[in-house]
């Protein structure tokens, strides 16, 4: 059957009946021009409807703009549900007929019945709107009556499954009847990108509200078969990565864009070339496992940690968990650790992205004796148990020993790193030189003692915690002492009132994208990032209503508790040890990313000579770069050579979507989001303003809109050429979100409470929907 899409009332009246898989609602339509005709008297109407409209009824409507190939126009019309009397009637049909914005009289309005007892409803795409793959993308909510809680983006509760289109079908039944539907629809019109509505009853029958053309602003270029095979790659080499391994403890693995050195955060979930190969080369392909080792942990060292599954990073599990487990433990408790932690995600892979603070114990705190008491449900003995503990107190100590901890060789390191950035940079030495040796240097002296700051600095906040939870310190008494500490950043806001040529010396190497060469350094863009004009109105946080200070009694308890749980410390020193391995963290940070910058820097001014642009350059694999170093050959064919290779990789990379923890093979292919994830609506990147509703008109152009939720009501804003919205509310197949895939306009929908109140604090931020990624500029 080859069907042709007509207005969405007459589509539907054309597919009731002869569907096999869903069912459509009889209807009653007629035309803008016959309602003005009879004068919009509802009397005929009513007096002469069918059976099946003397319970409650929905009047839609049926645009003859809506739903064509070129837009949809979702949510530009009214919809009016639960009409049950004659003068709700007419008052429906004049809603809807006024919400026509043309004097088109073909313009329809149709009337069907208020479907009731909703299990499931929500919309559905037969391709992914954002790139166009081929992934069947539903949306819905089985918690809400309302049939319109998914497009209205009011859904507190609201699902995203993804199905690649060659995947099995799930066993829940009415999802599997749903995919079967969608193809059967794809059929119909010959057409594999689709946008439908649907329902599901409390008996399981499937009704079809509405079927349209999915409005595609790109399109992947890998065929069906090609992408396919790539998700087989990826299998295949997920279960070979599974196996146990001689090496290694534990059975299997799982894959994360979250856990340990956190990718998804650092570099996104789709860096380009350039930023995923320097993160590998500075940090996870071996920087973090010499860390670990050092520090006392198990020797991980040539396990890669960050695994590309065609250029989307994950951290393998196992290895991170393997990581974490102190050298001097015995191999056989340390298997059985290392299953018991993997088993602890599994169950609840919600912790993915915290697995440091529920699932592994990889310190000391004054707490754990109490903590580590949950390994006993699970078969630990209590020798076992206090071997654990006498394992990671010797480790915790030889890290923060007041005297001689490891954490302050690692602080020592980075003024070697600052003479050698100083040396380098003003040497006779060629570019590619320069870049070699920043990078080296930044790894040996920078990204490694960084490593040992960061996980200090992990420590130090454990051990804060602990304080709080055994009594020591109130929550408040923990926020003063966090307010006291000076960081960068809390530096950094103070020295704007210095003026704009000193704050840019010292921190003009910074730029939101650390690893990003795309990312404009504050001194390549100070006006981007800051006002000077106000700058000298920049003042200090003022901490003096958060002072912090230990009263005489909490100081002996300490004393005693840190004598009696073996504490190489006394109380003045591990506070000591806590503000500086925080602080030193940060530090650490602010300095080896010069050495970064600077490179990418070098890498553009390399670029421009060649006569390769910057954006050329971010498709570029750093290890391009090194064979330069030591090699005669052509640097231009070198680099042309692996752009090509990173732009097909990246062709690759964006074409797919992976879920953010894999657990098992079959979820490569087939997955439900966690509801947590935003949703981000195309694959571009913009910067602006936060902006919010009520502000004047002019405001908005080129600038963030931040809405409470994706309400169809907000249609205008996309004729004040705004740069993009965030939405605290609403799923990627929301009203809004489908007219930002349209438009071609960076959205985020559905950020929840947490990330939509801290991206309203800011005053610019950048979306970066092909990364997943939300920077603040200020």
């Amino acid at each position: 059957m080859n069907m042709h899409f007509t207005s969405k009332a007459d589509t539907l009246a054309e597919l009731e009946g002869i569907l096999k898989y869903a069912c459509v609602l009889p209807q009653f339509s007629f035309t803008s021009g016959m309602w003005n005709k009879s004068c919009k008297d509802v009397d005929i109407l009513w007096n002469n409807r069918p059976g099946w409209a003397k319970g409650s009824l929905i009047v839609r409507s049926s645009g003859q703009a809506e739903d064509s190939s070129k837009e949809s126009l979702a949510g530009h019309y009214a919809t009016v549900a639960n009409v049950t009397t004659k003068s709700e009637l007419k008052s429906a049909i004049n809603t809807v007929y006024q919400s026509f914005l043309d004097d088109n009289p073909q313009n329809q309005i149709f009337i069907q019945p208020m479907l009731g007892n909703i299990f499931v409803s929500g919309v559905a795409f037969t391709r992914d709107p954002s790139n166009g793959s081929y992934y069947n993308i539903i949306n819905y909510d089985d918690q809400s009556s309302d049939t319109d809680s998914v497009t209205s983006g009011t859904s507190n509760d609201l699902k995203i499954y993804y199905h690649s289109k060659d995947a099995p079908l799930p066993e829940l039944n009415w999802l599997s009847q749903l995919l079967l539907l969608l193809k059967e629809l794809e059929e119909n019109f010959g057409n594999d990108a689709l946008d439908i509505e649907f329902a599901v009853d409390q008996a399981g029958k499937l009704f079809l509200f509405q079927v349209r053309p999915l409005i595609l602003q790109c399109d992947t270029q890998l065929s069906t078969v090609e992408h396919s095979n790539l998700l087989t790659e990826i299998e295949n080499r997920y279960k070979s990565l599974s196996k146990p391994h001689p090496y290694l403890l534990g059975q299997k693995s799982v894959f994360g864009v979250m856990p340990d050195w956190n990718p998804a955060e650092i570099i996104g979930v789709r860096p380009r070339p350039l930023a995923l190969s320097l993160y590998k080369e500075l940090i996870t392909d071996g920087t973090w496992a010499y860390q670990r080792d050092n520090y006392g942990y198990r020797n991980l060292r040539s396990f890669p940690l960050l695994i590309s599954f065609a250029g989307l990073p994950y951290i393998d599990v196992r290895i991170s968990f393997n990581s974490f487990i102190p050298g001097d433990l015995k191999d056989d408790l340390a298997e059985r650790l290392v299953n018991h932690y993997l088993d602890r995600l599994l169950e609840n892979p919600s912790m993915h992205d915290k697995v440091e603070f529920e699932i592994l114990y990889s310190c000391y705190t004054l707490d754990l004796p109490q903590r580590i008491d949950e390994l006993k449900s699970a078969g630990f003995k209590q020798d076992e148990c206090d071997e654990i503990i006498e394992s990671l107190k010797r480790l915790t100590n030889d890290i923060i020993h007041s005297d001689d901890g490891l954490w302050k060789k690692d602080i020592g390191k980075l003024d070697k790193l600052k003479d050698r950035q100083e040396v380098i940079n003003t040497s006779s030495l060629a570019p590619i030189e320069k870049i070699y040796w920043l990078l080296e240097d930044c790894k040996r002296y920078g990204t490694l003692p960084f490593a040992g700051l960061a996980r200090a600095g992990f420590i130090a906040v454990q051990l804060l915690k602990s304080l709080v939870r055994v009594g020591v310190l109130t929550a408040h008494e923990y926020e003063c002492f966090m307010a006291s500490l000076s960081t960068v950043s809390s530096d950094m806001q103070v020295e704007l009132k210095n003026g704009k040529d000193q704050f840019l010396k010292k921190y003009g190497h910074l730029r939101p994208g650390t690893y990003d060469i795309l990312s404009h350094r504050y001194d390549e863009s100070p006006d981007m990032y800051f006002d000077w004009s106000h700058s000298s109105d920049s003042e200090q946080t003022d901490k003096s209503s958060k002072s912090f200070s230990l009263n005489l009694d909490a100081m002996n308890r300490l004393e005693s508790m840190l004598k009696d749980h073996g504490i190489n410390h006394s109380v003045l020193s591990l506070f000591y040890f806590i503000k500086g391995a925080i602080e030193g963290r940060e530090y650490a940070k602010f300095v080896f990313t010069k050495s970064l910058s600077d490179a990418l820097v070098l890498m553009k001014d390399m670029g421009k000579e060649l006569g390769v642009n910057v954006d050329a350059l971010s498709y570029v694999d750093i290890n391009a770069i090194k064979k330069l170093y030591s090699s005669s050959d052509n640097a231009k064919e070198t680099l042309m050579n692996s752009i090509e290779a990173g732009k097909h990789m990246y062709t690759k990379s964006c074409a797919l979507t992976l879920p953010p923890l894999i657990t098992c093979e079959s979820e490569i292919r087939a997955f439900e989001l966690p509801s947590n994830e935003p949703n981000y609506i195309t694959m571009k990147s913009t910067q602006g303003s936060v902006v919010f509703e009520g502000c004047e008109k002019e405001e908005l152009t080129g600038n963030i809109l931040m809405i409470p939720s994706a309400d169809p009501g907000y249609d205008w804003v996309f004729s004040q050429r705004i740069g993009g919205f965030i939405t605290m509310y609403g799923g990627a197949n929301s009203h809004m979100a489908i007219r930002a895939g349209e438009l071609g306009i960076p959205a985020v929908i559905g950020a929840g409470e947490v990330l939509y109140r801290q991206w309203c604090m800011a005053e610019s931020i950048e979306i970066d929907c092909a990364n997943k990624q939300v920077h603040i500029f200020k």
